[in-house]
C-alpha cells in the first residue's frame, strides 16, 4: 500500500476512490476532523478547494506536513499561507485544464445574455408581455480578458471564434501573441480598458492580484462597458463597482463569484439593473467532479512512479507558470 493520503470532502467524495483506495492508504476527512488527521499524512486531497480548514489545521512542525497538496480547483488562495509556500518540501499542485472550456462557454453565454438582455426577456416572459426591442451585436466588439492563463486562453479563443475583438492584460505585455494577439502590461492597462466594450477577469487571486479592479481602475474602464468576473471575488473592489453600477459608468455587469460567498441577501448587486448573479457555478457541467478525480488520479499514479507531477504552482505566483 502506498502514502497516506488524507481527502478533504464536503458534500462529496471522490467519484473514483476505489482506485484511488487501491493506490493509497486513505482517510477521508471534514472540516472539523481535519486537524486530527492532518499531521503525519504524505499527501492531502483537498476536494473541498475552498476550505479554510488546511490552513487552520497545518501542522506546526515541518516534519509532520504533507509533502504533496493536490487542490480540486484552478485557484489555490486558500492555500498561499506562509507554513505551506515556505516549506520547499511542499508541492502544490492544482486542476488546471479541467475548468478552461465550460468557464469559456459560461463566459460567452453571460456576454451573449448581457448583450440581448436576456434576463429582461425572461421578466418579460413571466409577465406575459409582449415587448419588441432592439439588442446589441457580439461581433466587432472588443474584449480584454485580464488573467492570460489556461481559462483566459479558452475565454479568448472562445470570443474570437464568434468575432470578437480580444486583447489580454497580464503581468508581461508582449504581441503576436497566439491567442490575444496584444496582452496589455501594466503599462499600457488603462489603454487597454479604455478601449474594451467587455473586461472579463480570469485572473488568479494572488497578493498581488487582490483587490485590483479598485474605484480608479473601474473609472478607466469604457463607459457603458461591462465587467464579466469568473476569477475570485476578492480580485474586485465591491463598493466601487456597485457605485459605477449605480451611477451609470458602467452598463453591466455579470459576476459568478464575490468576496462573500454565498451573496450576502442585503448586497445591492442582487437588484442592481444590468447585473447577472450567479452562484460561482461557471466551471461547474455534467463529470465535472469526475474530471477532477481522474487528473488527481492521473497525478497519483505519476507520483507512486517517481514521474512529473502536472500542475505544479508556483509558490511565490500562485498559480501554474
Amino acid at each position: 500500500m502506498g502514502d497516506r493520503l488524507v481527502v478533504l470532502y464536503n458534500d462529496h467524495l471522490p467519484y473514483n476512490r476505489e482506485r484511488i483506495e487501491s493506490l493509497a492508504r486513505t482517510v477521508y476527512a471534514t472540516e472539523e476532523e481535519l486537524p486530527a488527521l492532518l499531521p503525519g499524512a504524505d499527501t492531502l486531497l483537498a476536494w473541498w478547494p475552498l476550505s479554510p480548514a488546511v490552513a487552520a489545521s497545518w501542522p506546526d512542525d515541518p516534519a509532520k506536513a504533507p509533502r504533496w497538496v493536490h487542490v480540486a480547483a484552478a485557484g489555490v488562495d486558500p492555500y498561499l499561507f506562509p507554513a505551506l509556500t515556505g516549506n520547499p518540501d511542499v508541492v502544490l499542485t492544482n486542476s488546471r485544464g479541467v475548468y478552461d472550456q465550460p468557464i469559456a462557454e459560461y463566459v460567452l453565454g453571460l456576454i451573449l445574455s448581457l448583450a440581448k438582455d436576456f434576463p429582461g426577456m425572461w421578466d418579460h416572459q413571466r409577465g406575459r408581455q409582449w415587448r419588441p426591442r432592439d439588442s446589441e451585436r457580439i461581433g466587432g466588439r472588443t474584449v480584454l480578458v485580464w488573467g492570460t492563463g489556461s481559462i483566459g486562453r479558452a475565454v479568448a479563443r472562445l470570443l474570437r471564434a464568434v468575432g470578437m475583438r480580444v486583447s489580454g492584460a497580464g503581468r508581461t505585455p508582449r504581441t503576436e501573441d497566439p491567442d490575444f494577439g496584444t496582452v496589455h502590461g501594466p503599462a499600457t492597462l488603462r489603454t487597454g480598458l479604455g478601449e474594451a466594450d467587455y473586461v472579463v477577469l480570469a485572473a488568479p487571486l494572488t497578493p498581488a492580484t487582490r483587490g485590483m479592479v479598485d474605484a480608479s481602475v473601474l473609472a478607466a474602464m469604457k463607459p457603458g462597458a461591462r465587467l464579466v468576473n469568473v476569477g475570485r471575488g476578492q480580485l474586485v473592489d465591491e463598493p466601487a463597482l456597485v457605485d459605477a453600477l449605480s451611477g451609470g459608468r458602467l452598463a453591466g455587469a455579470a459576476l459568478d463569484v464575490f468576496a462573500r460567498e454565498p451573496l450576502p441577501a442585503a448586497s445591492p448587486l442582487w437588484e442592481l439593473p444590468g447585473v447577472i448573479v450567479s452562484p460561482h457555478t461557471a466551471g461547474e457541467v455534467v463529470h465535472w467532479r469526475h474530471d477532477l478525480a481522474e487528473l488527481f488520479l492521473d497525478n497519483l499514479l505519476r507520483r507512486a512512479e517517481g514521474r512529473p507531477l502536472r500542475n505544479v504552482v508556483d509558490k511565490e505566483l500562485g498559480y501554474v507558470r
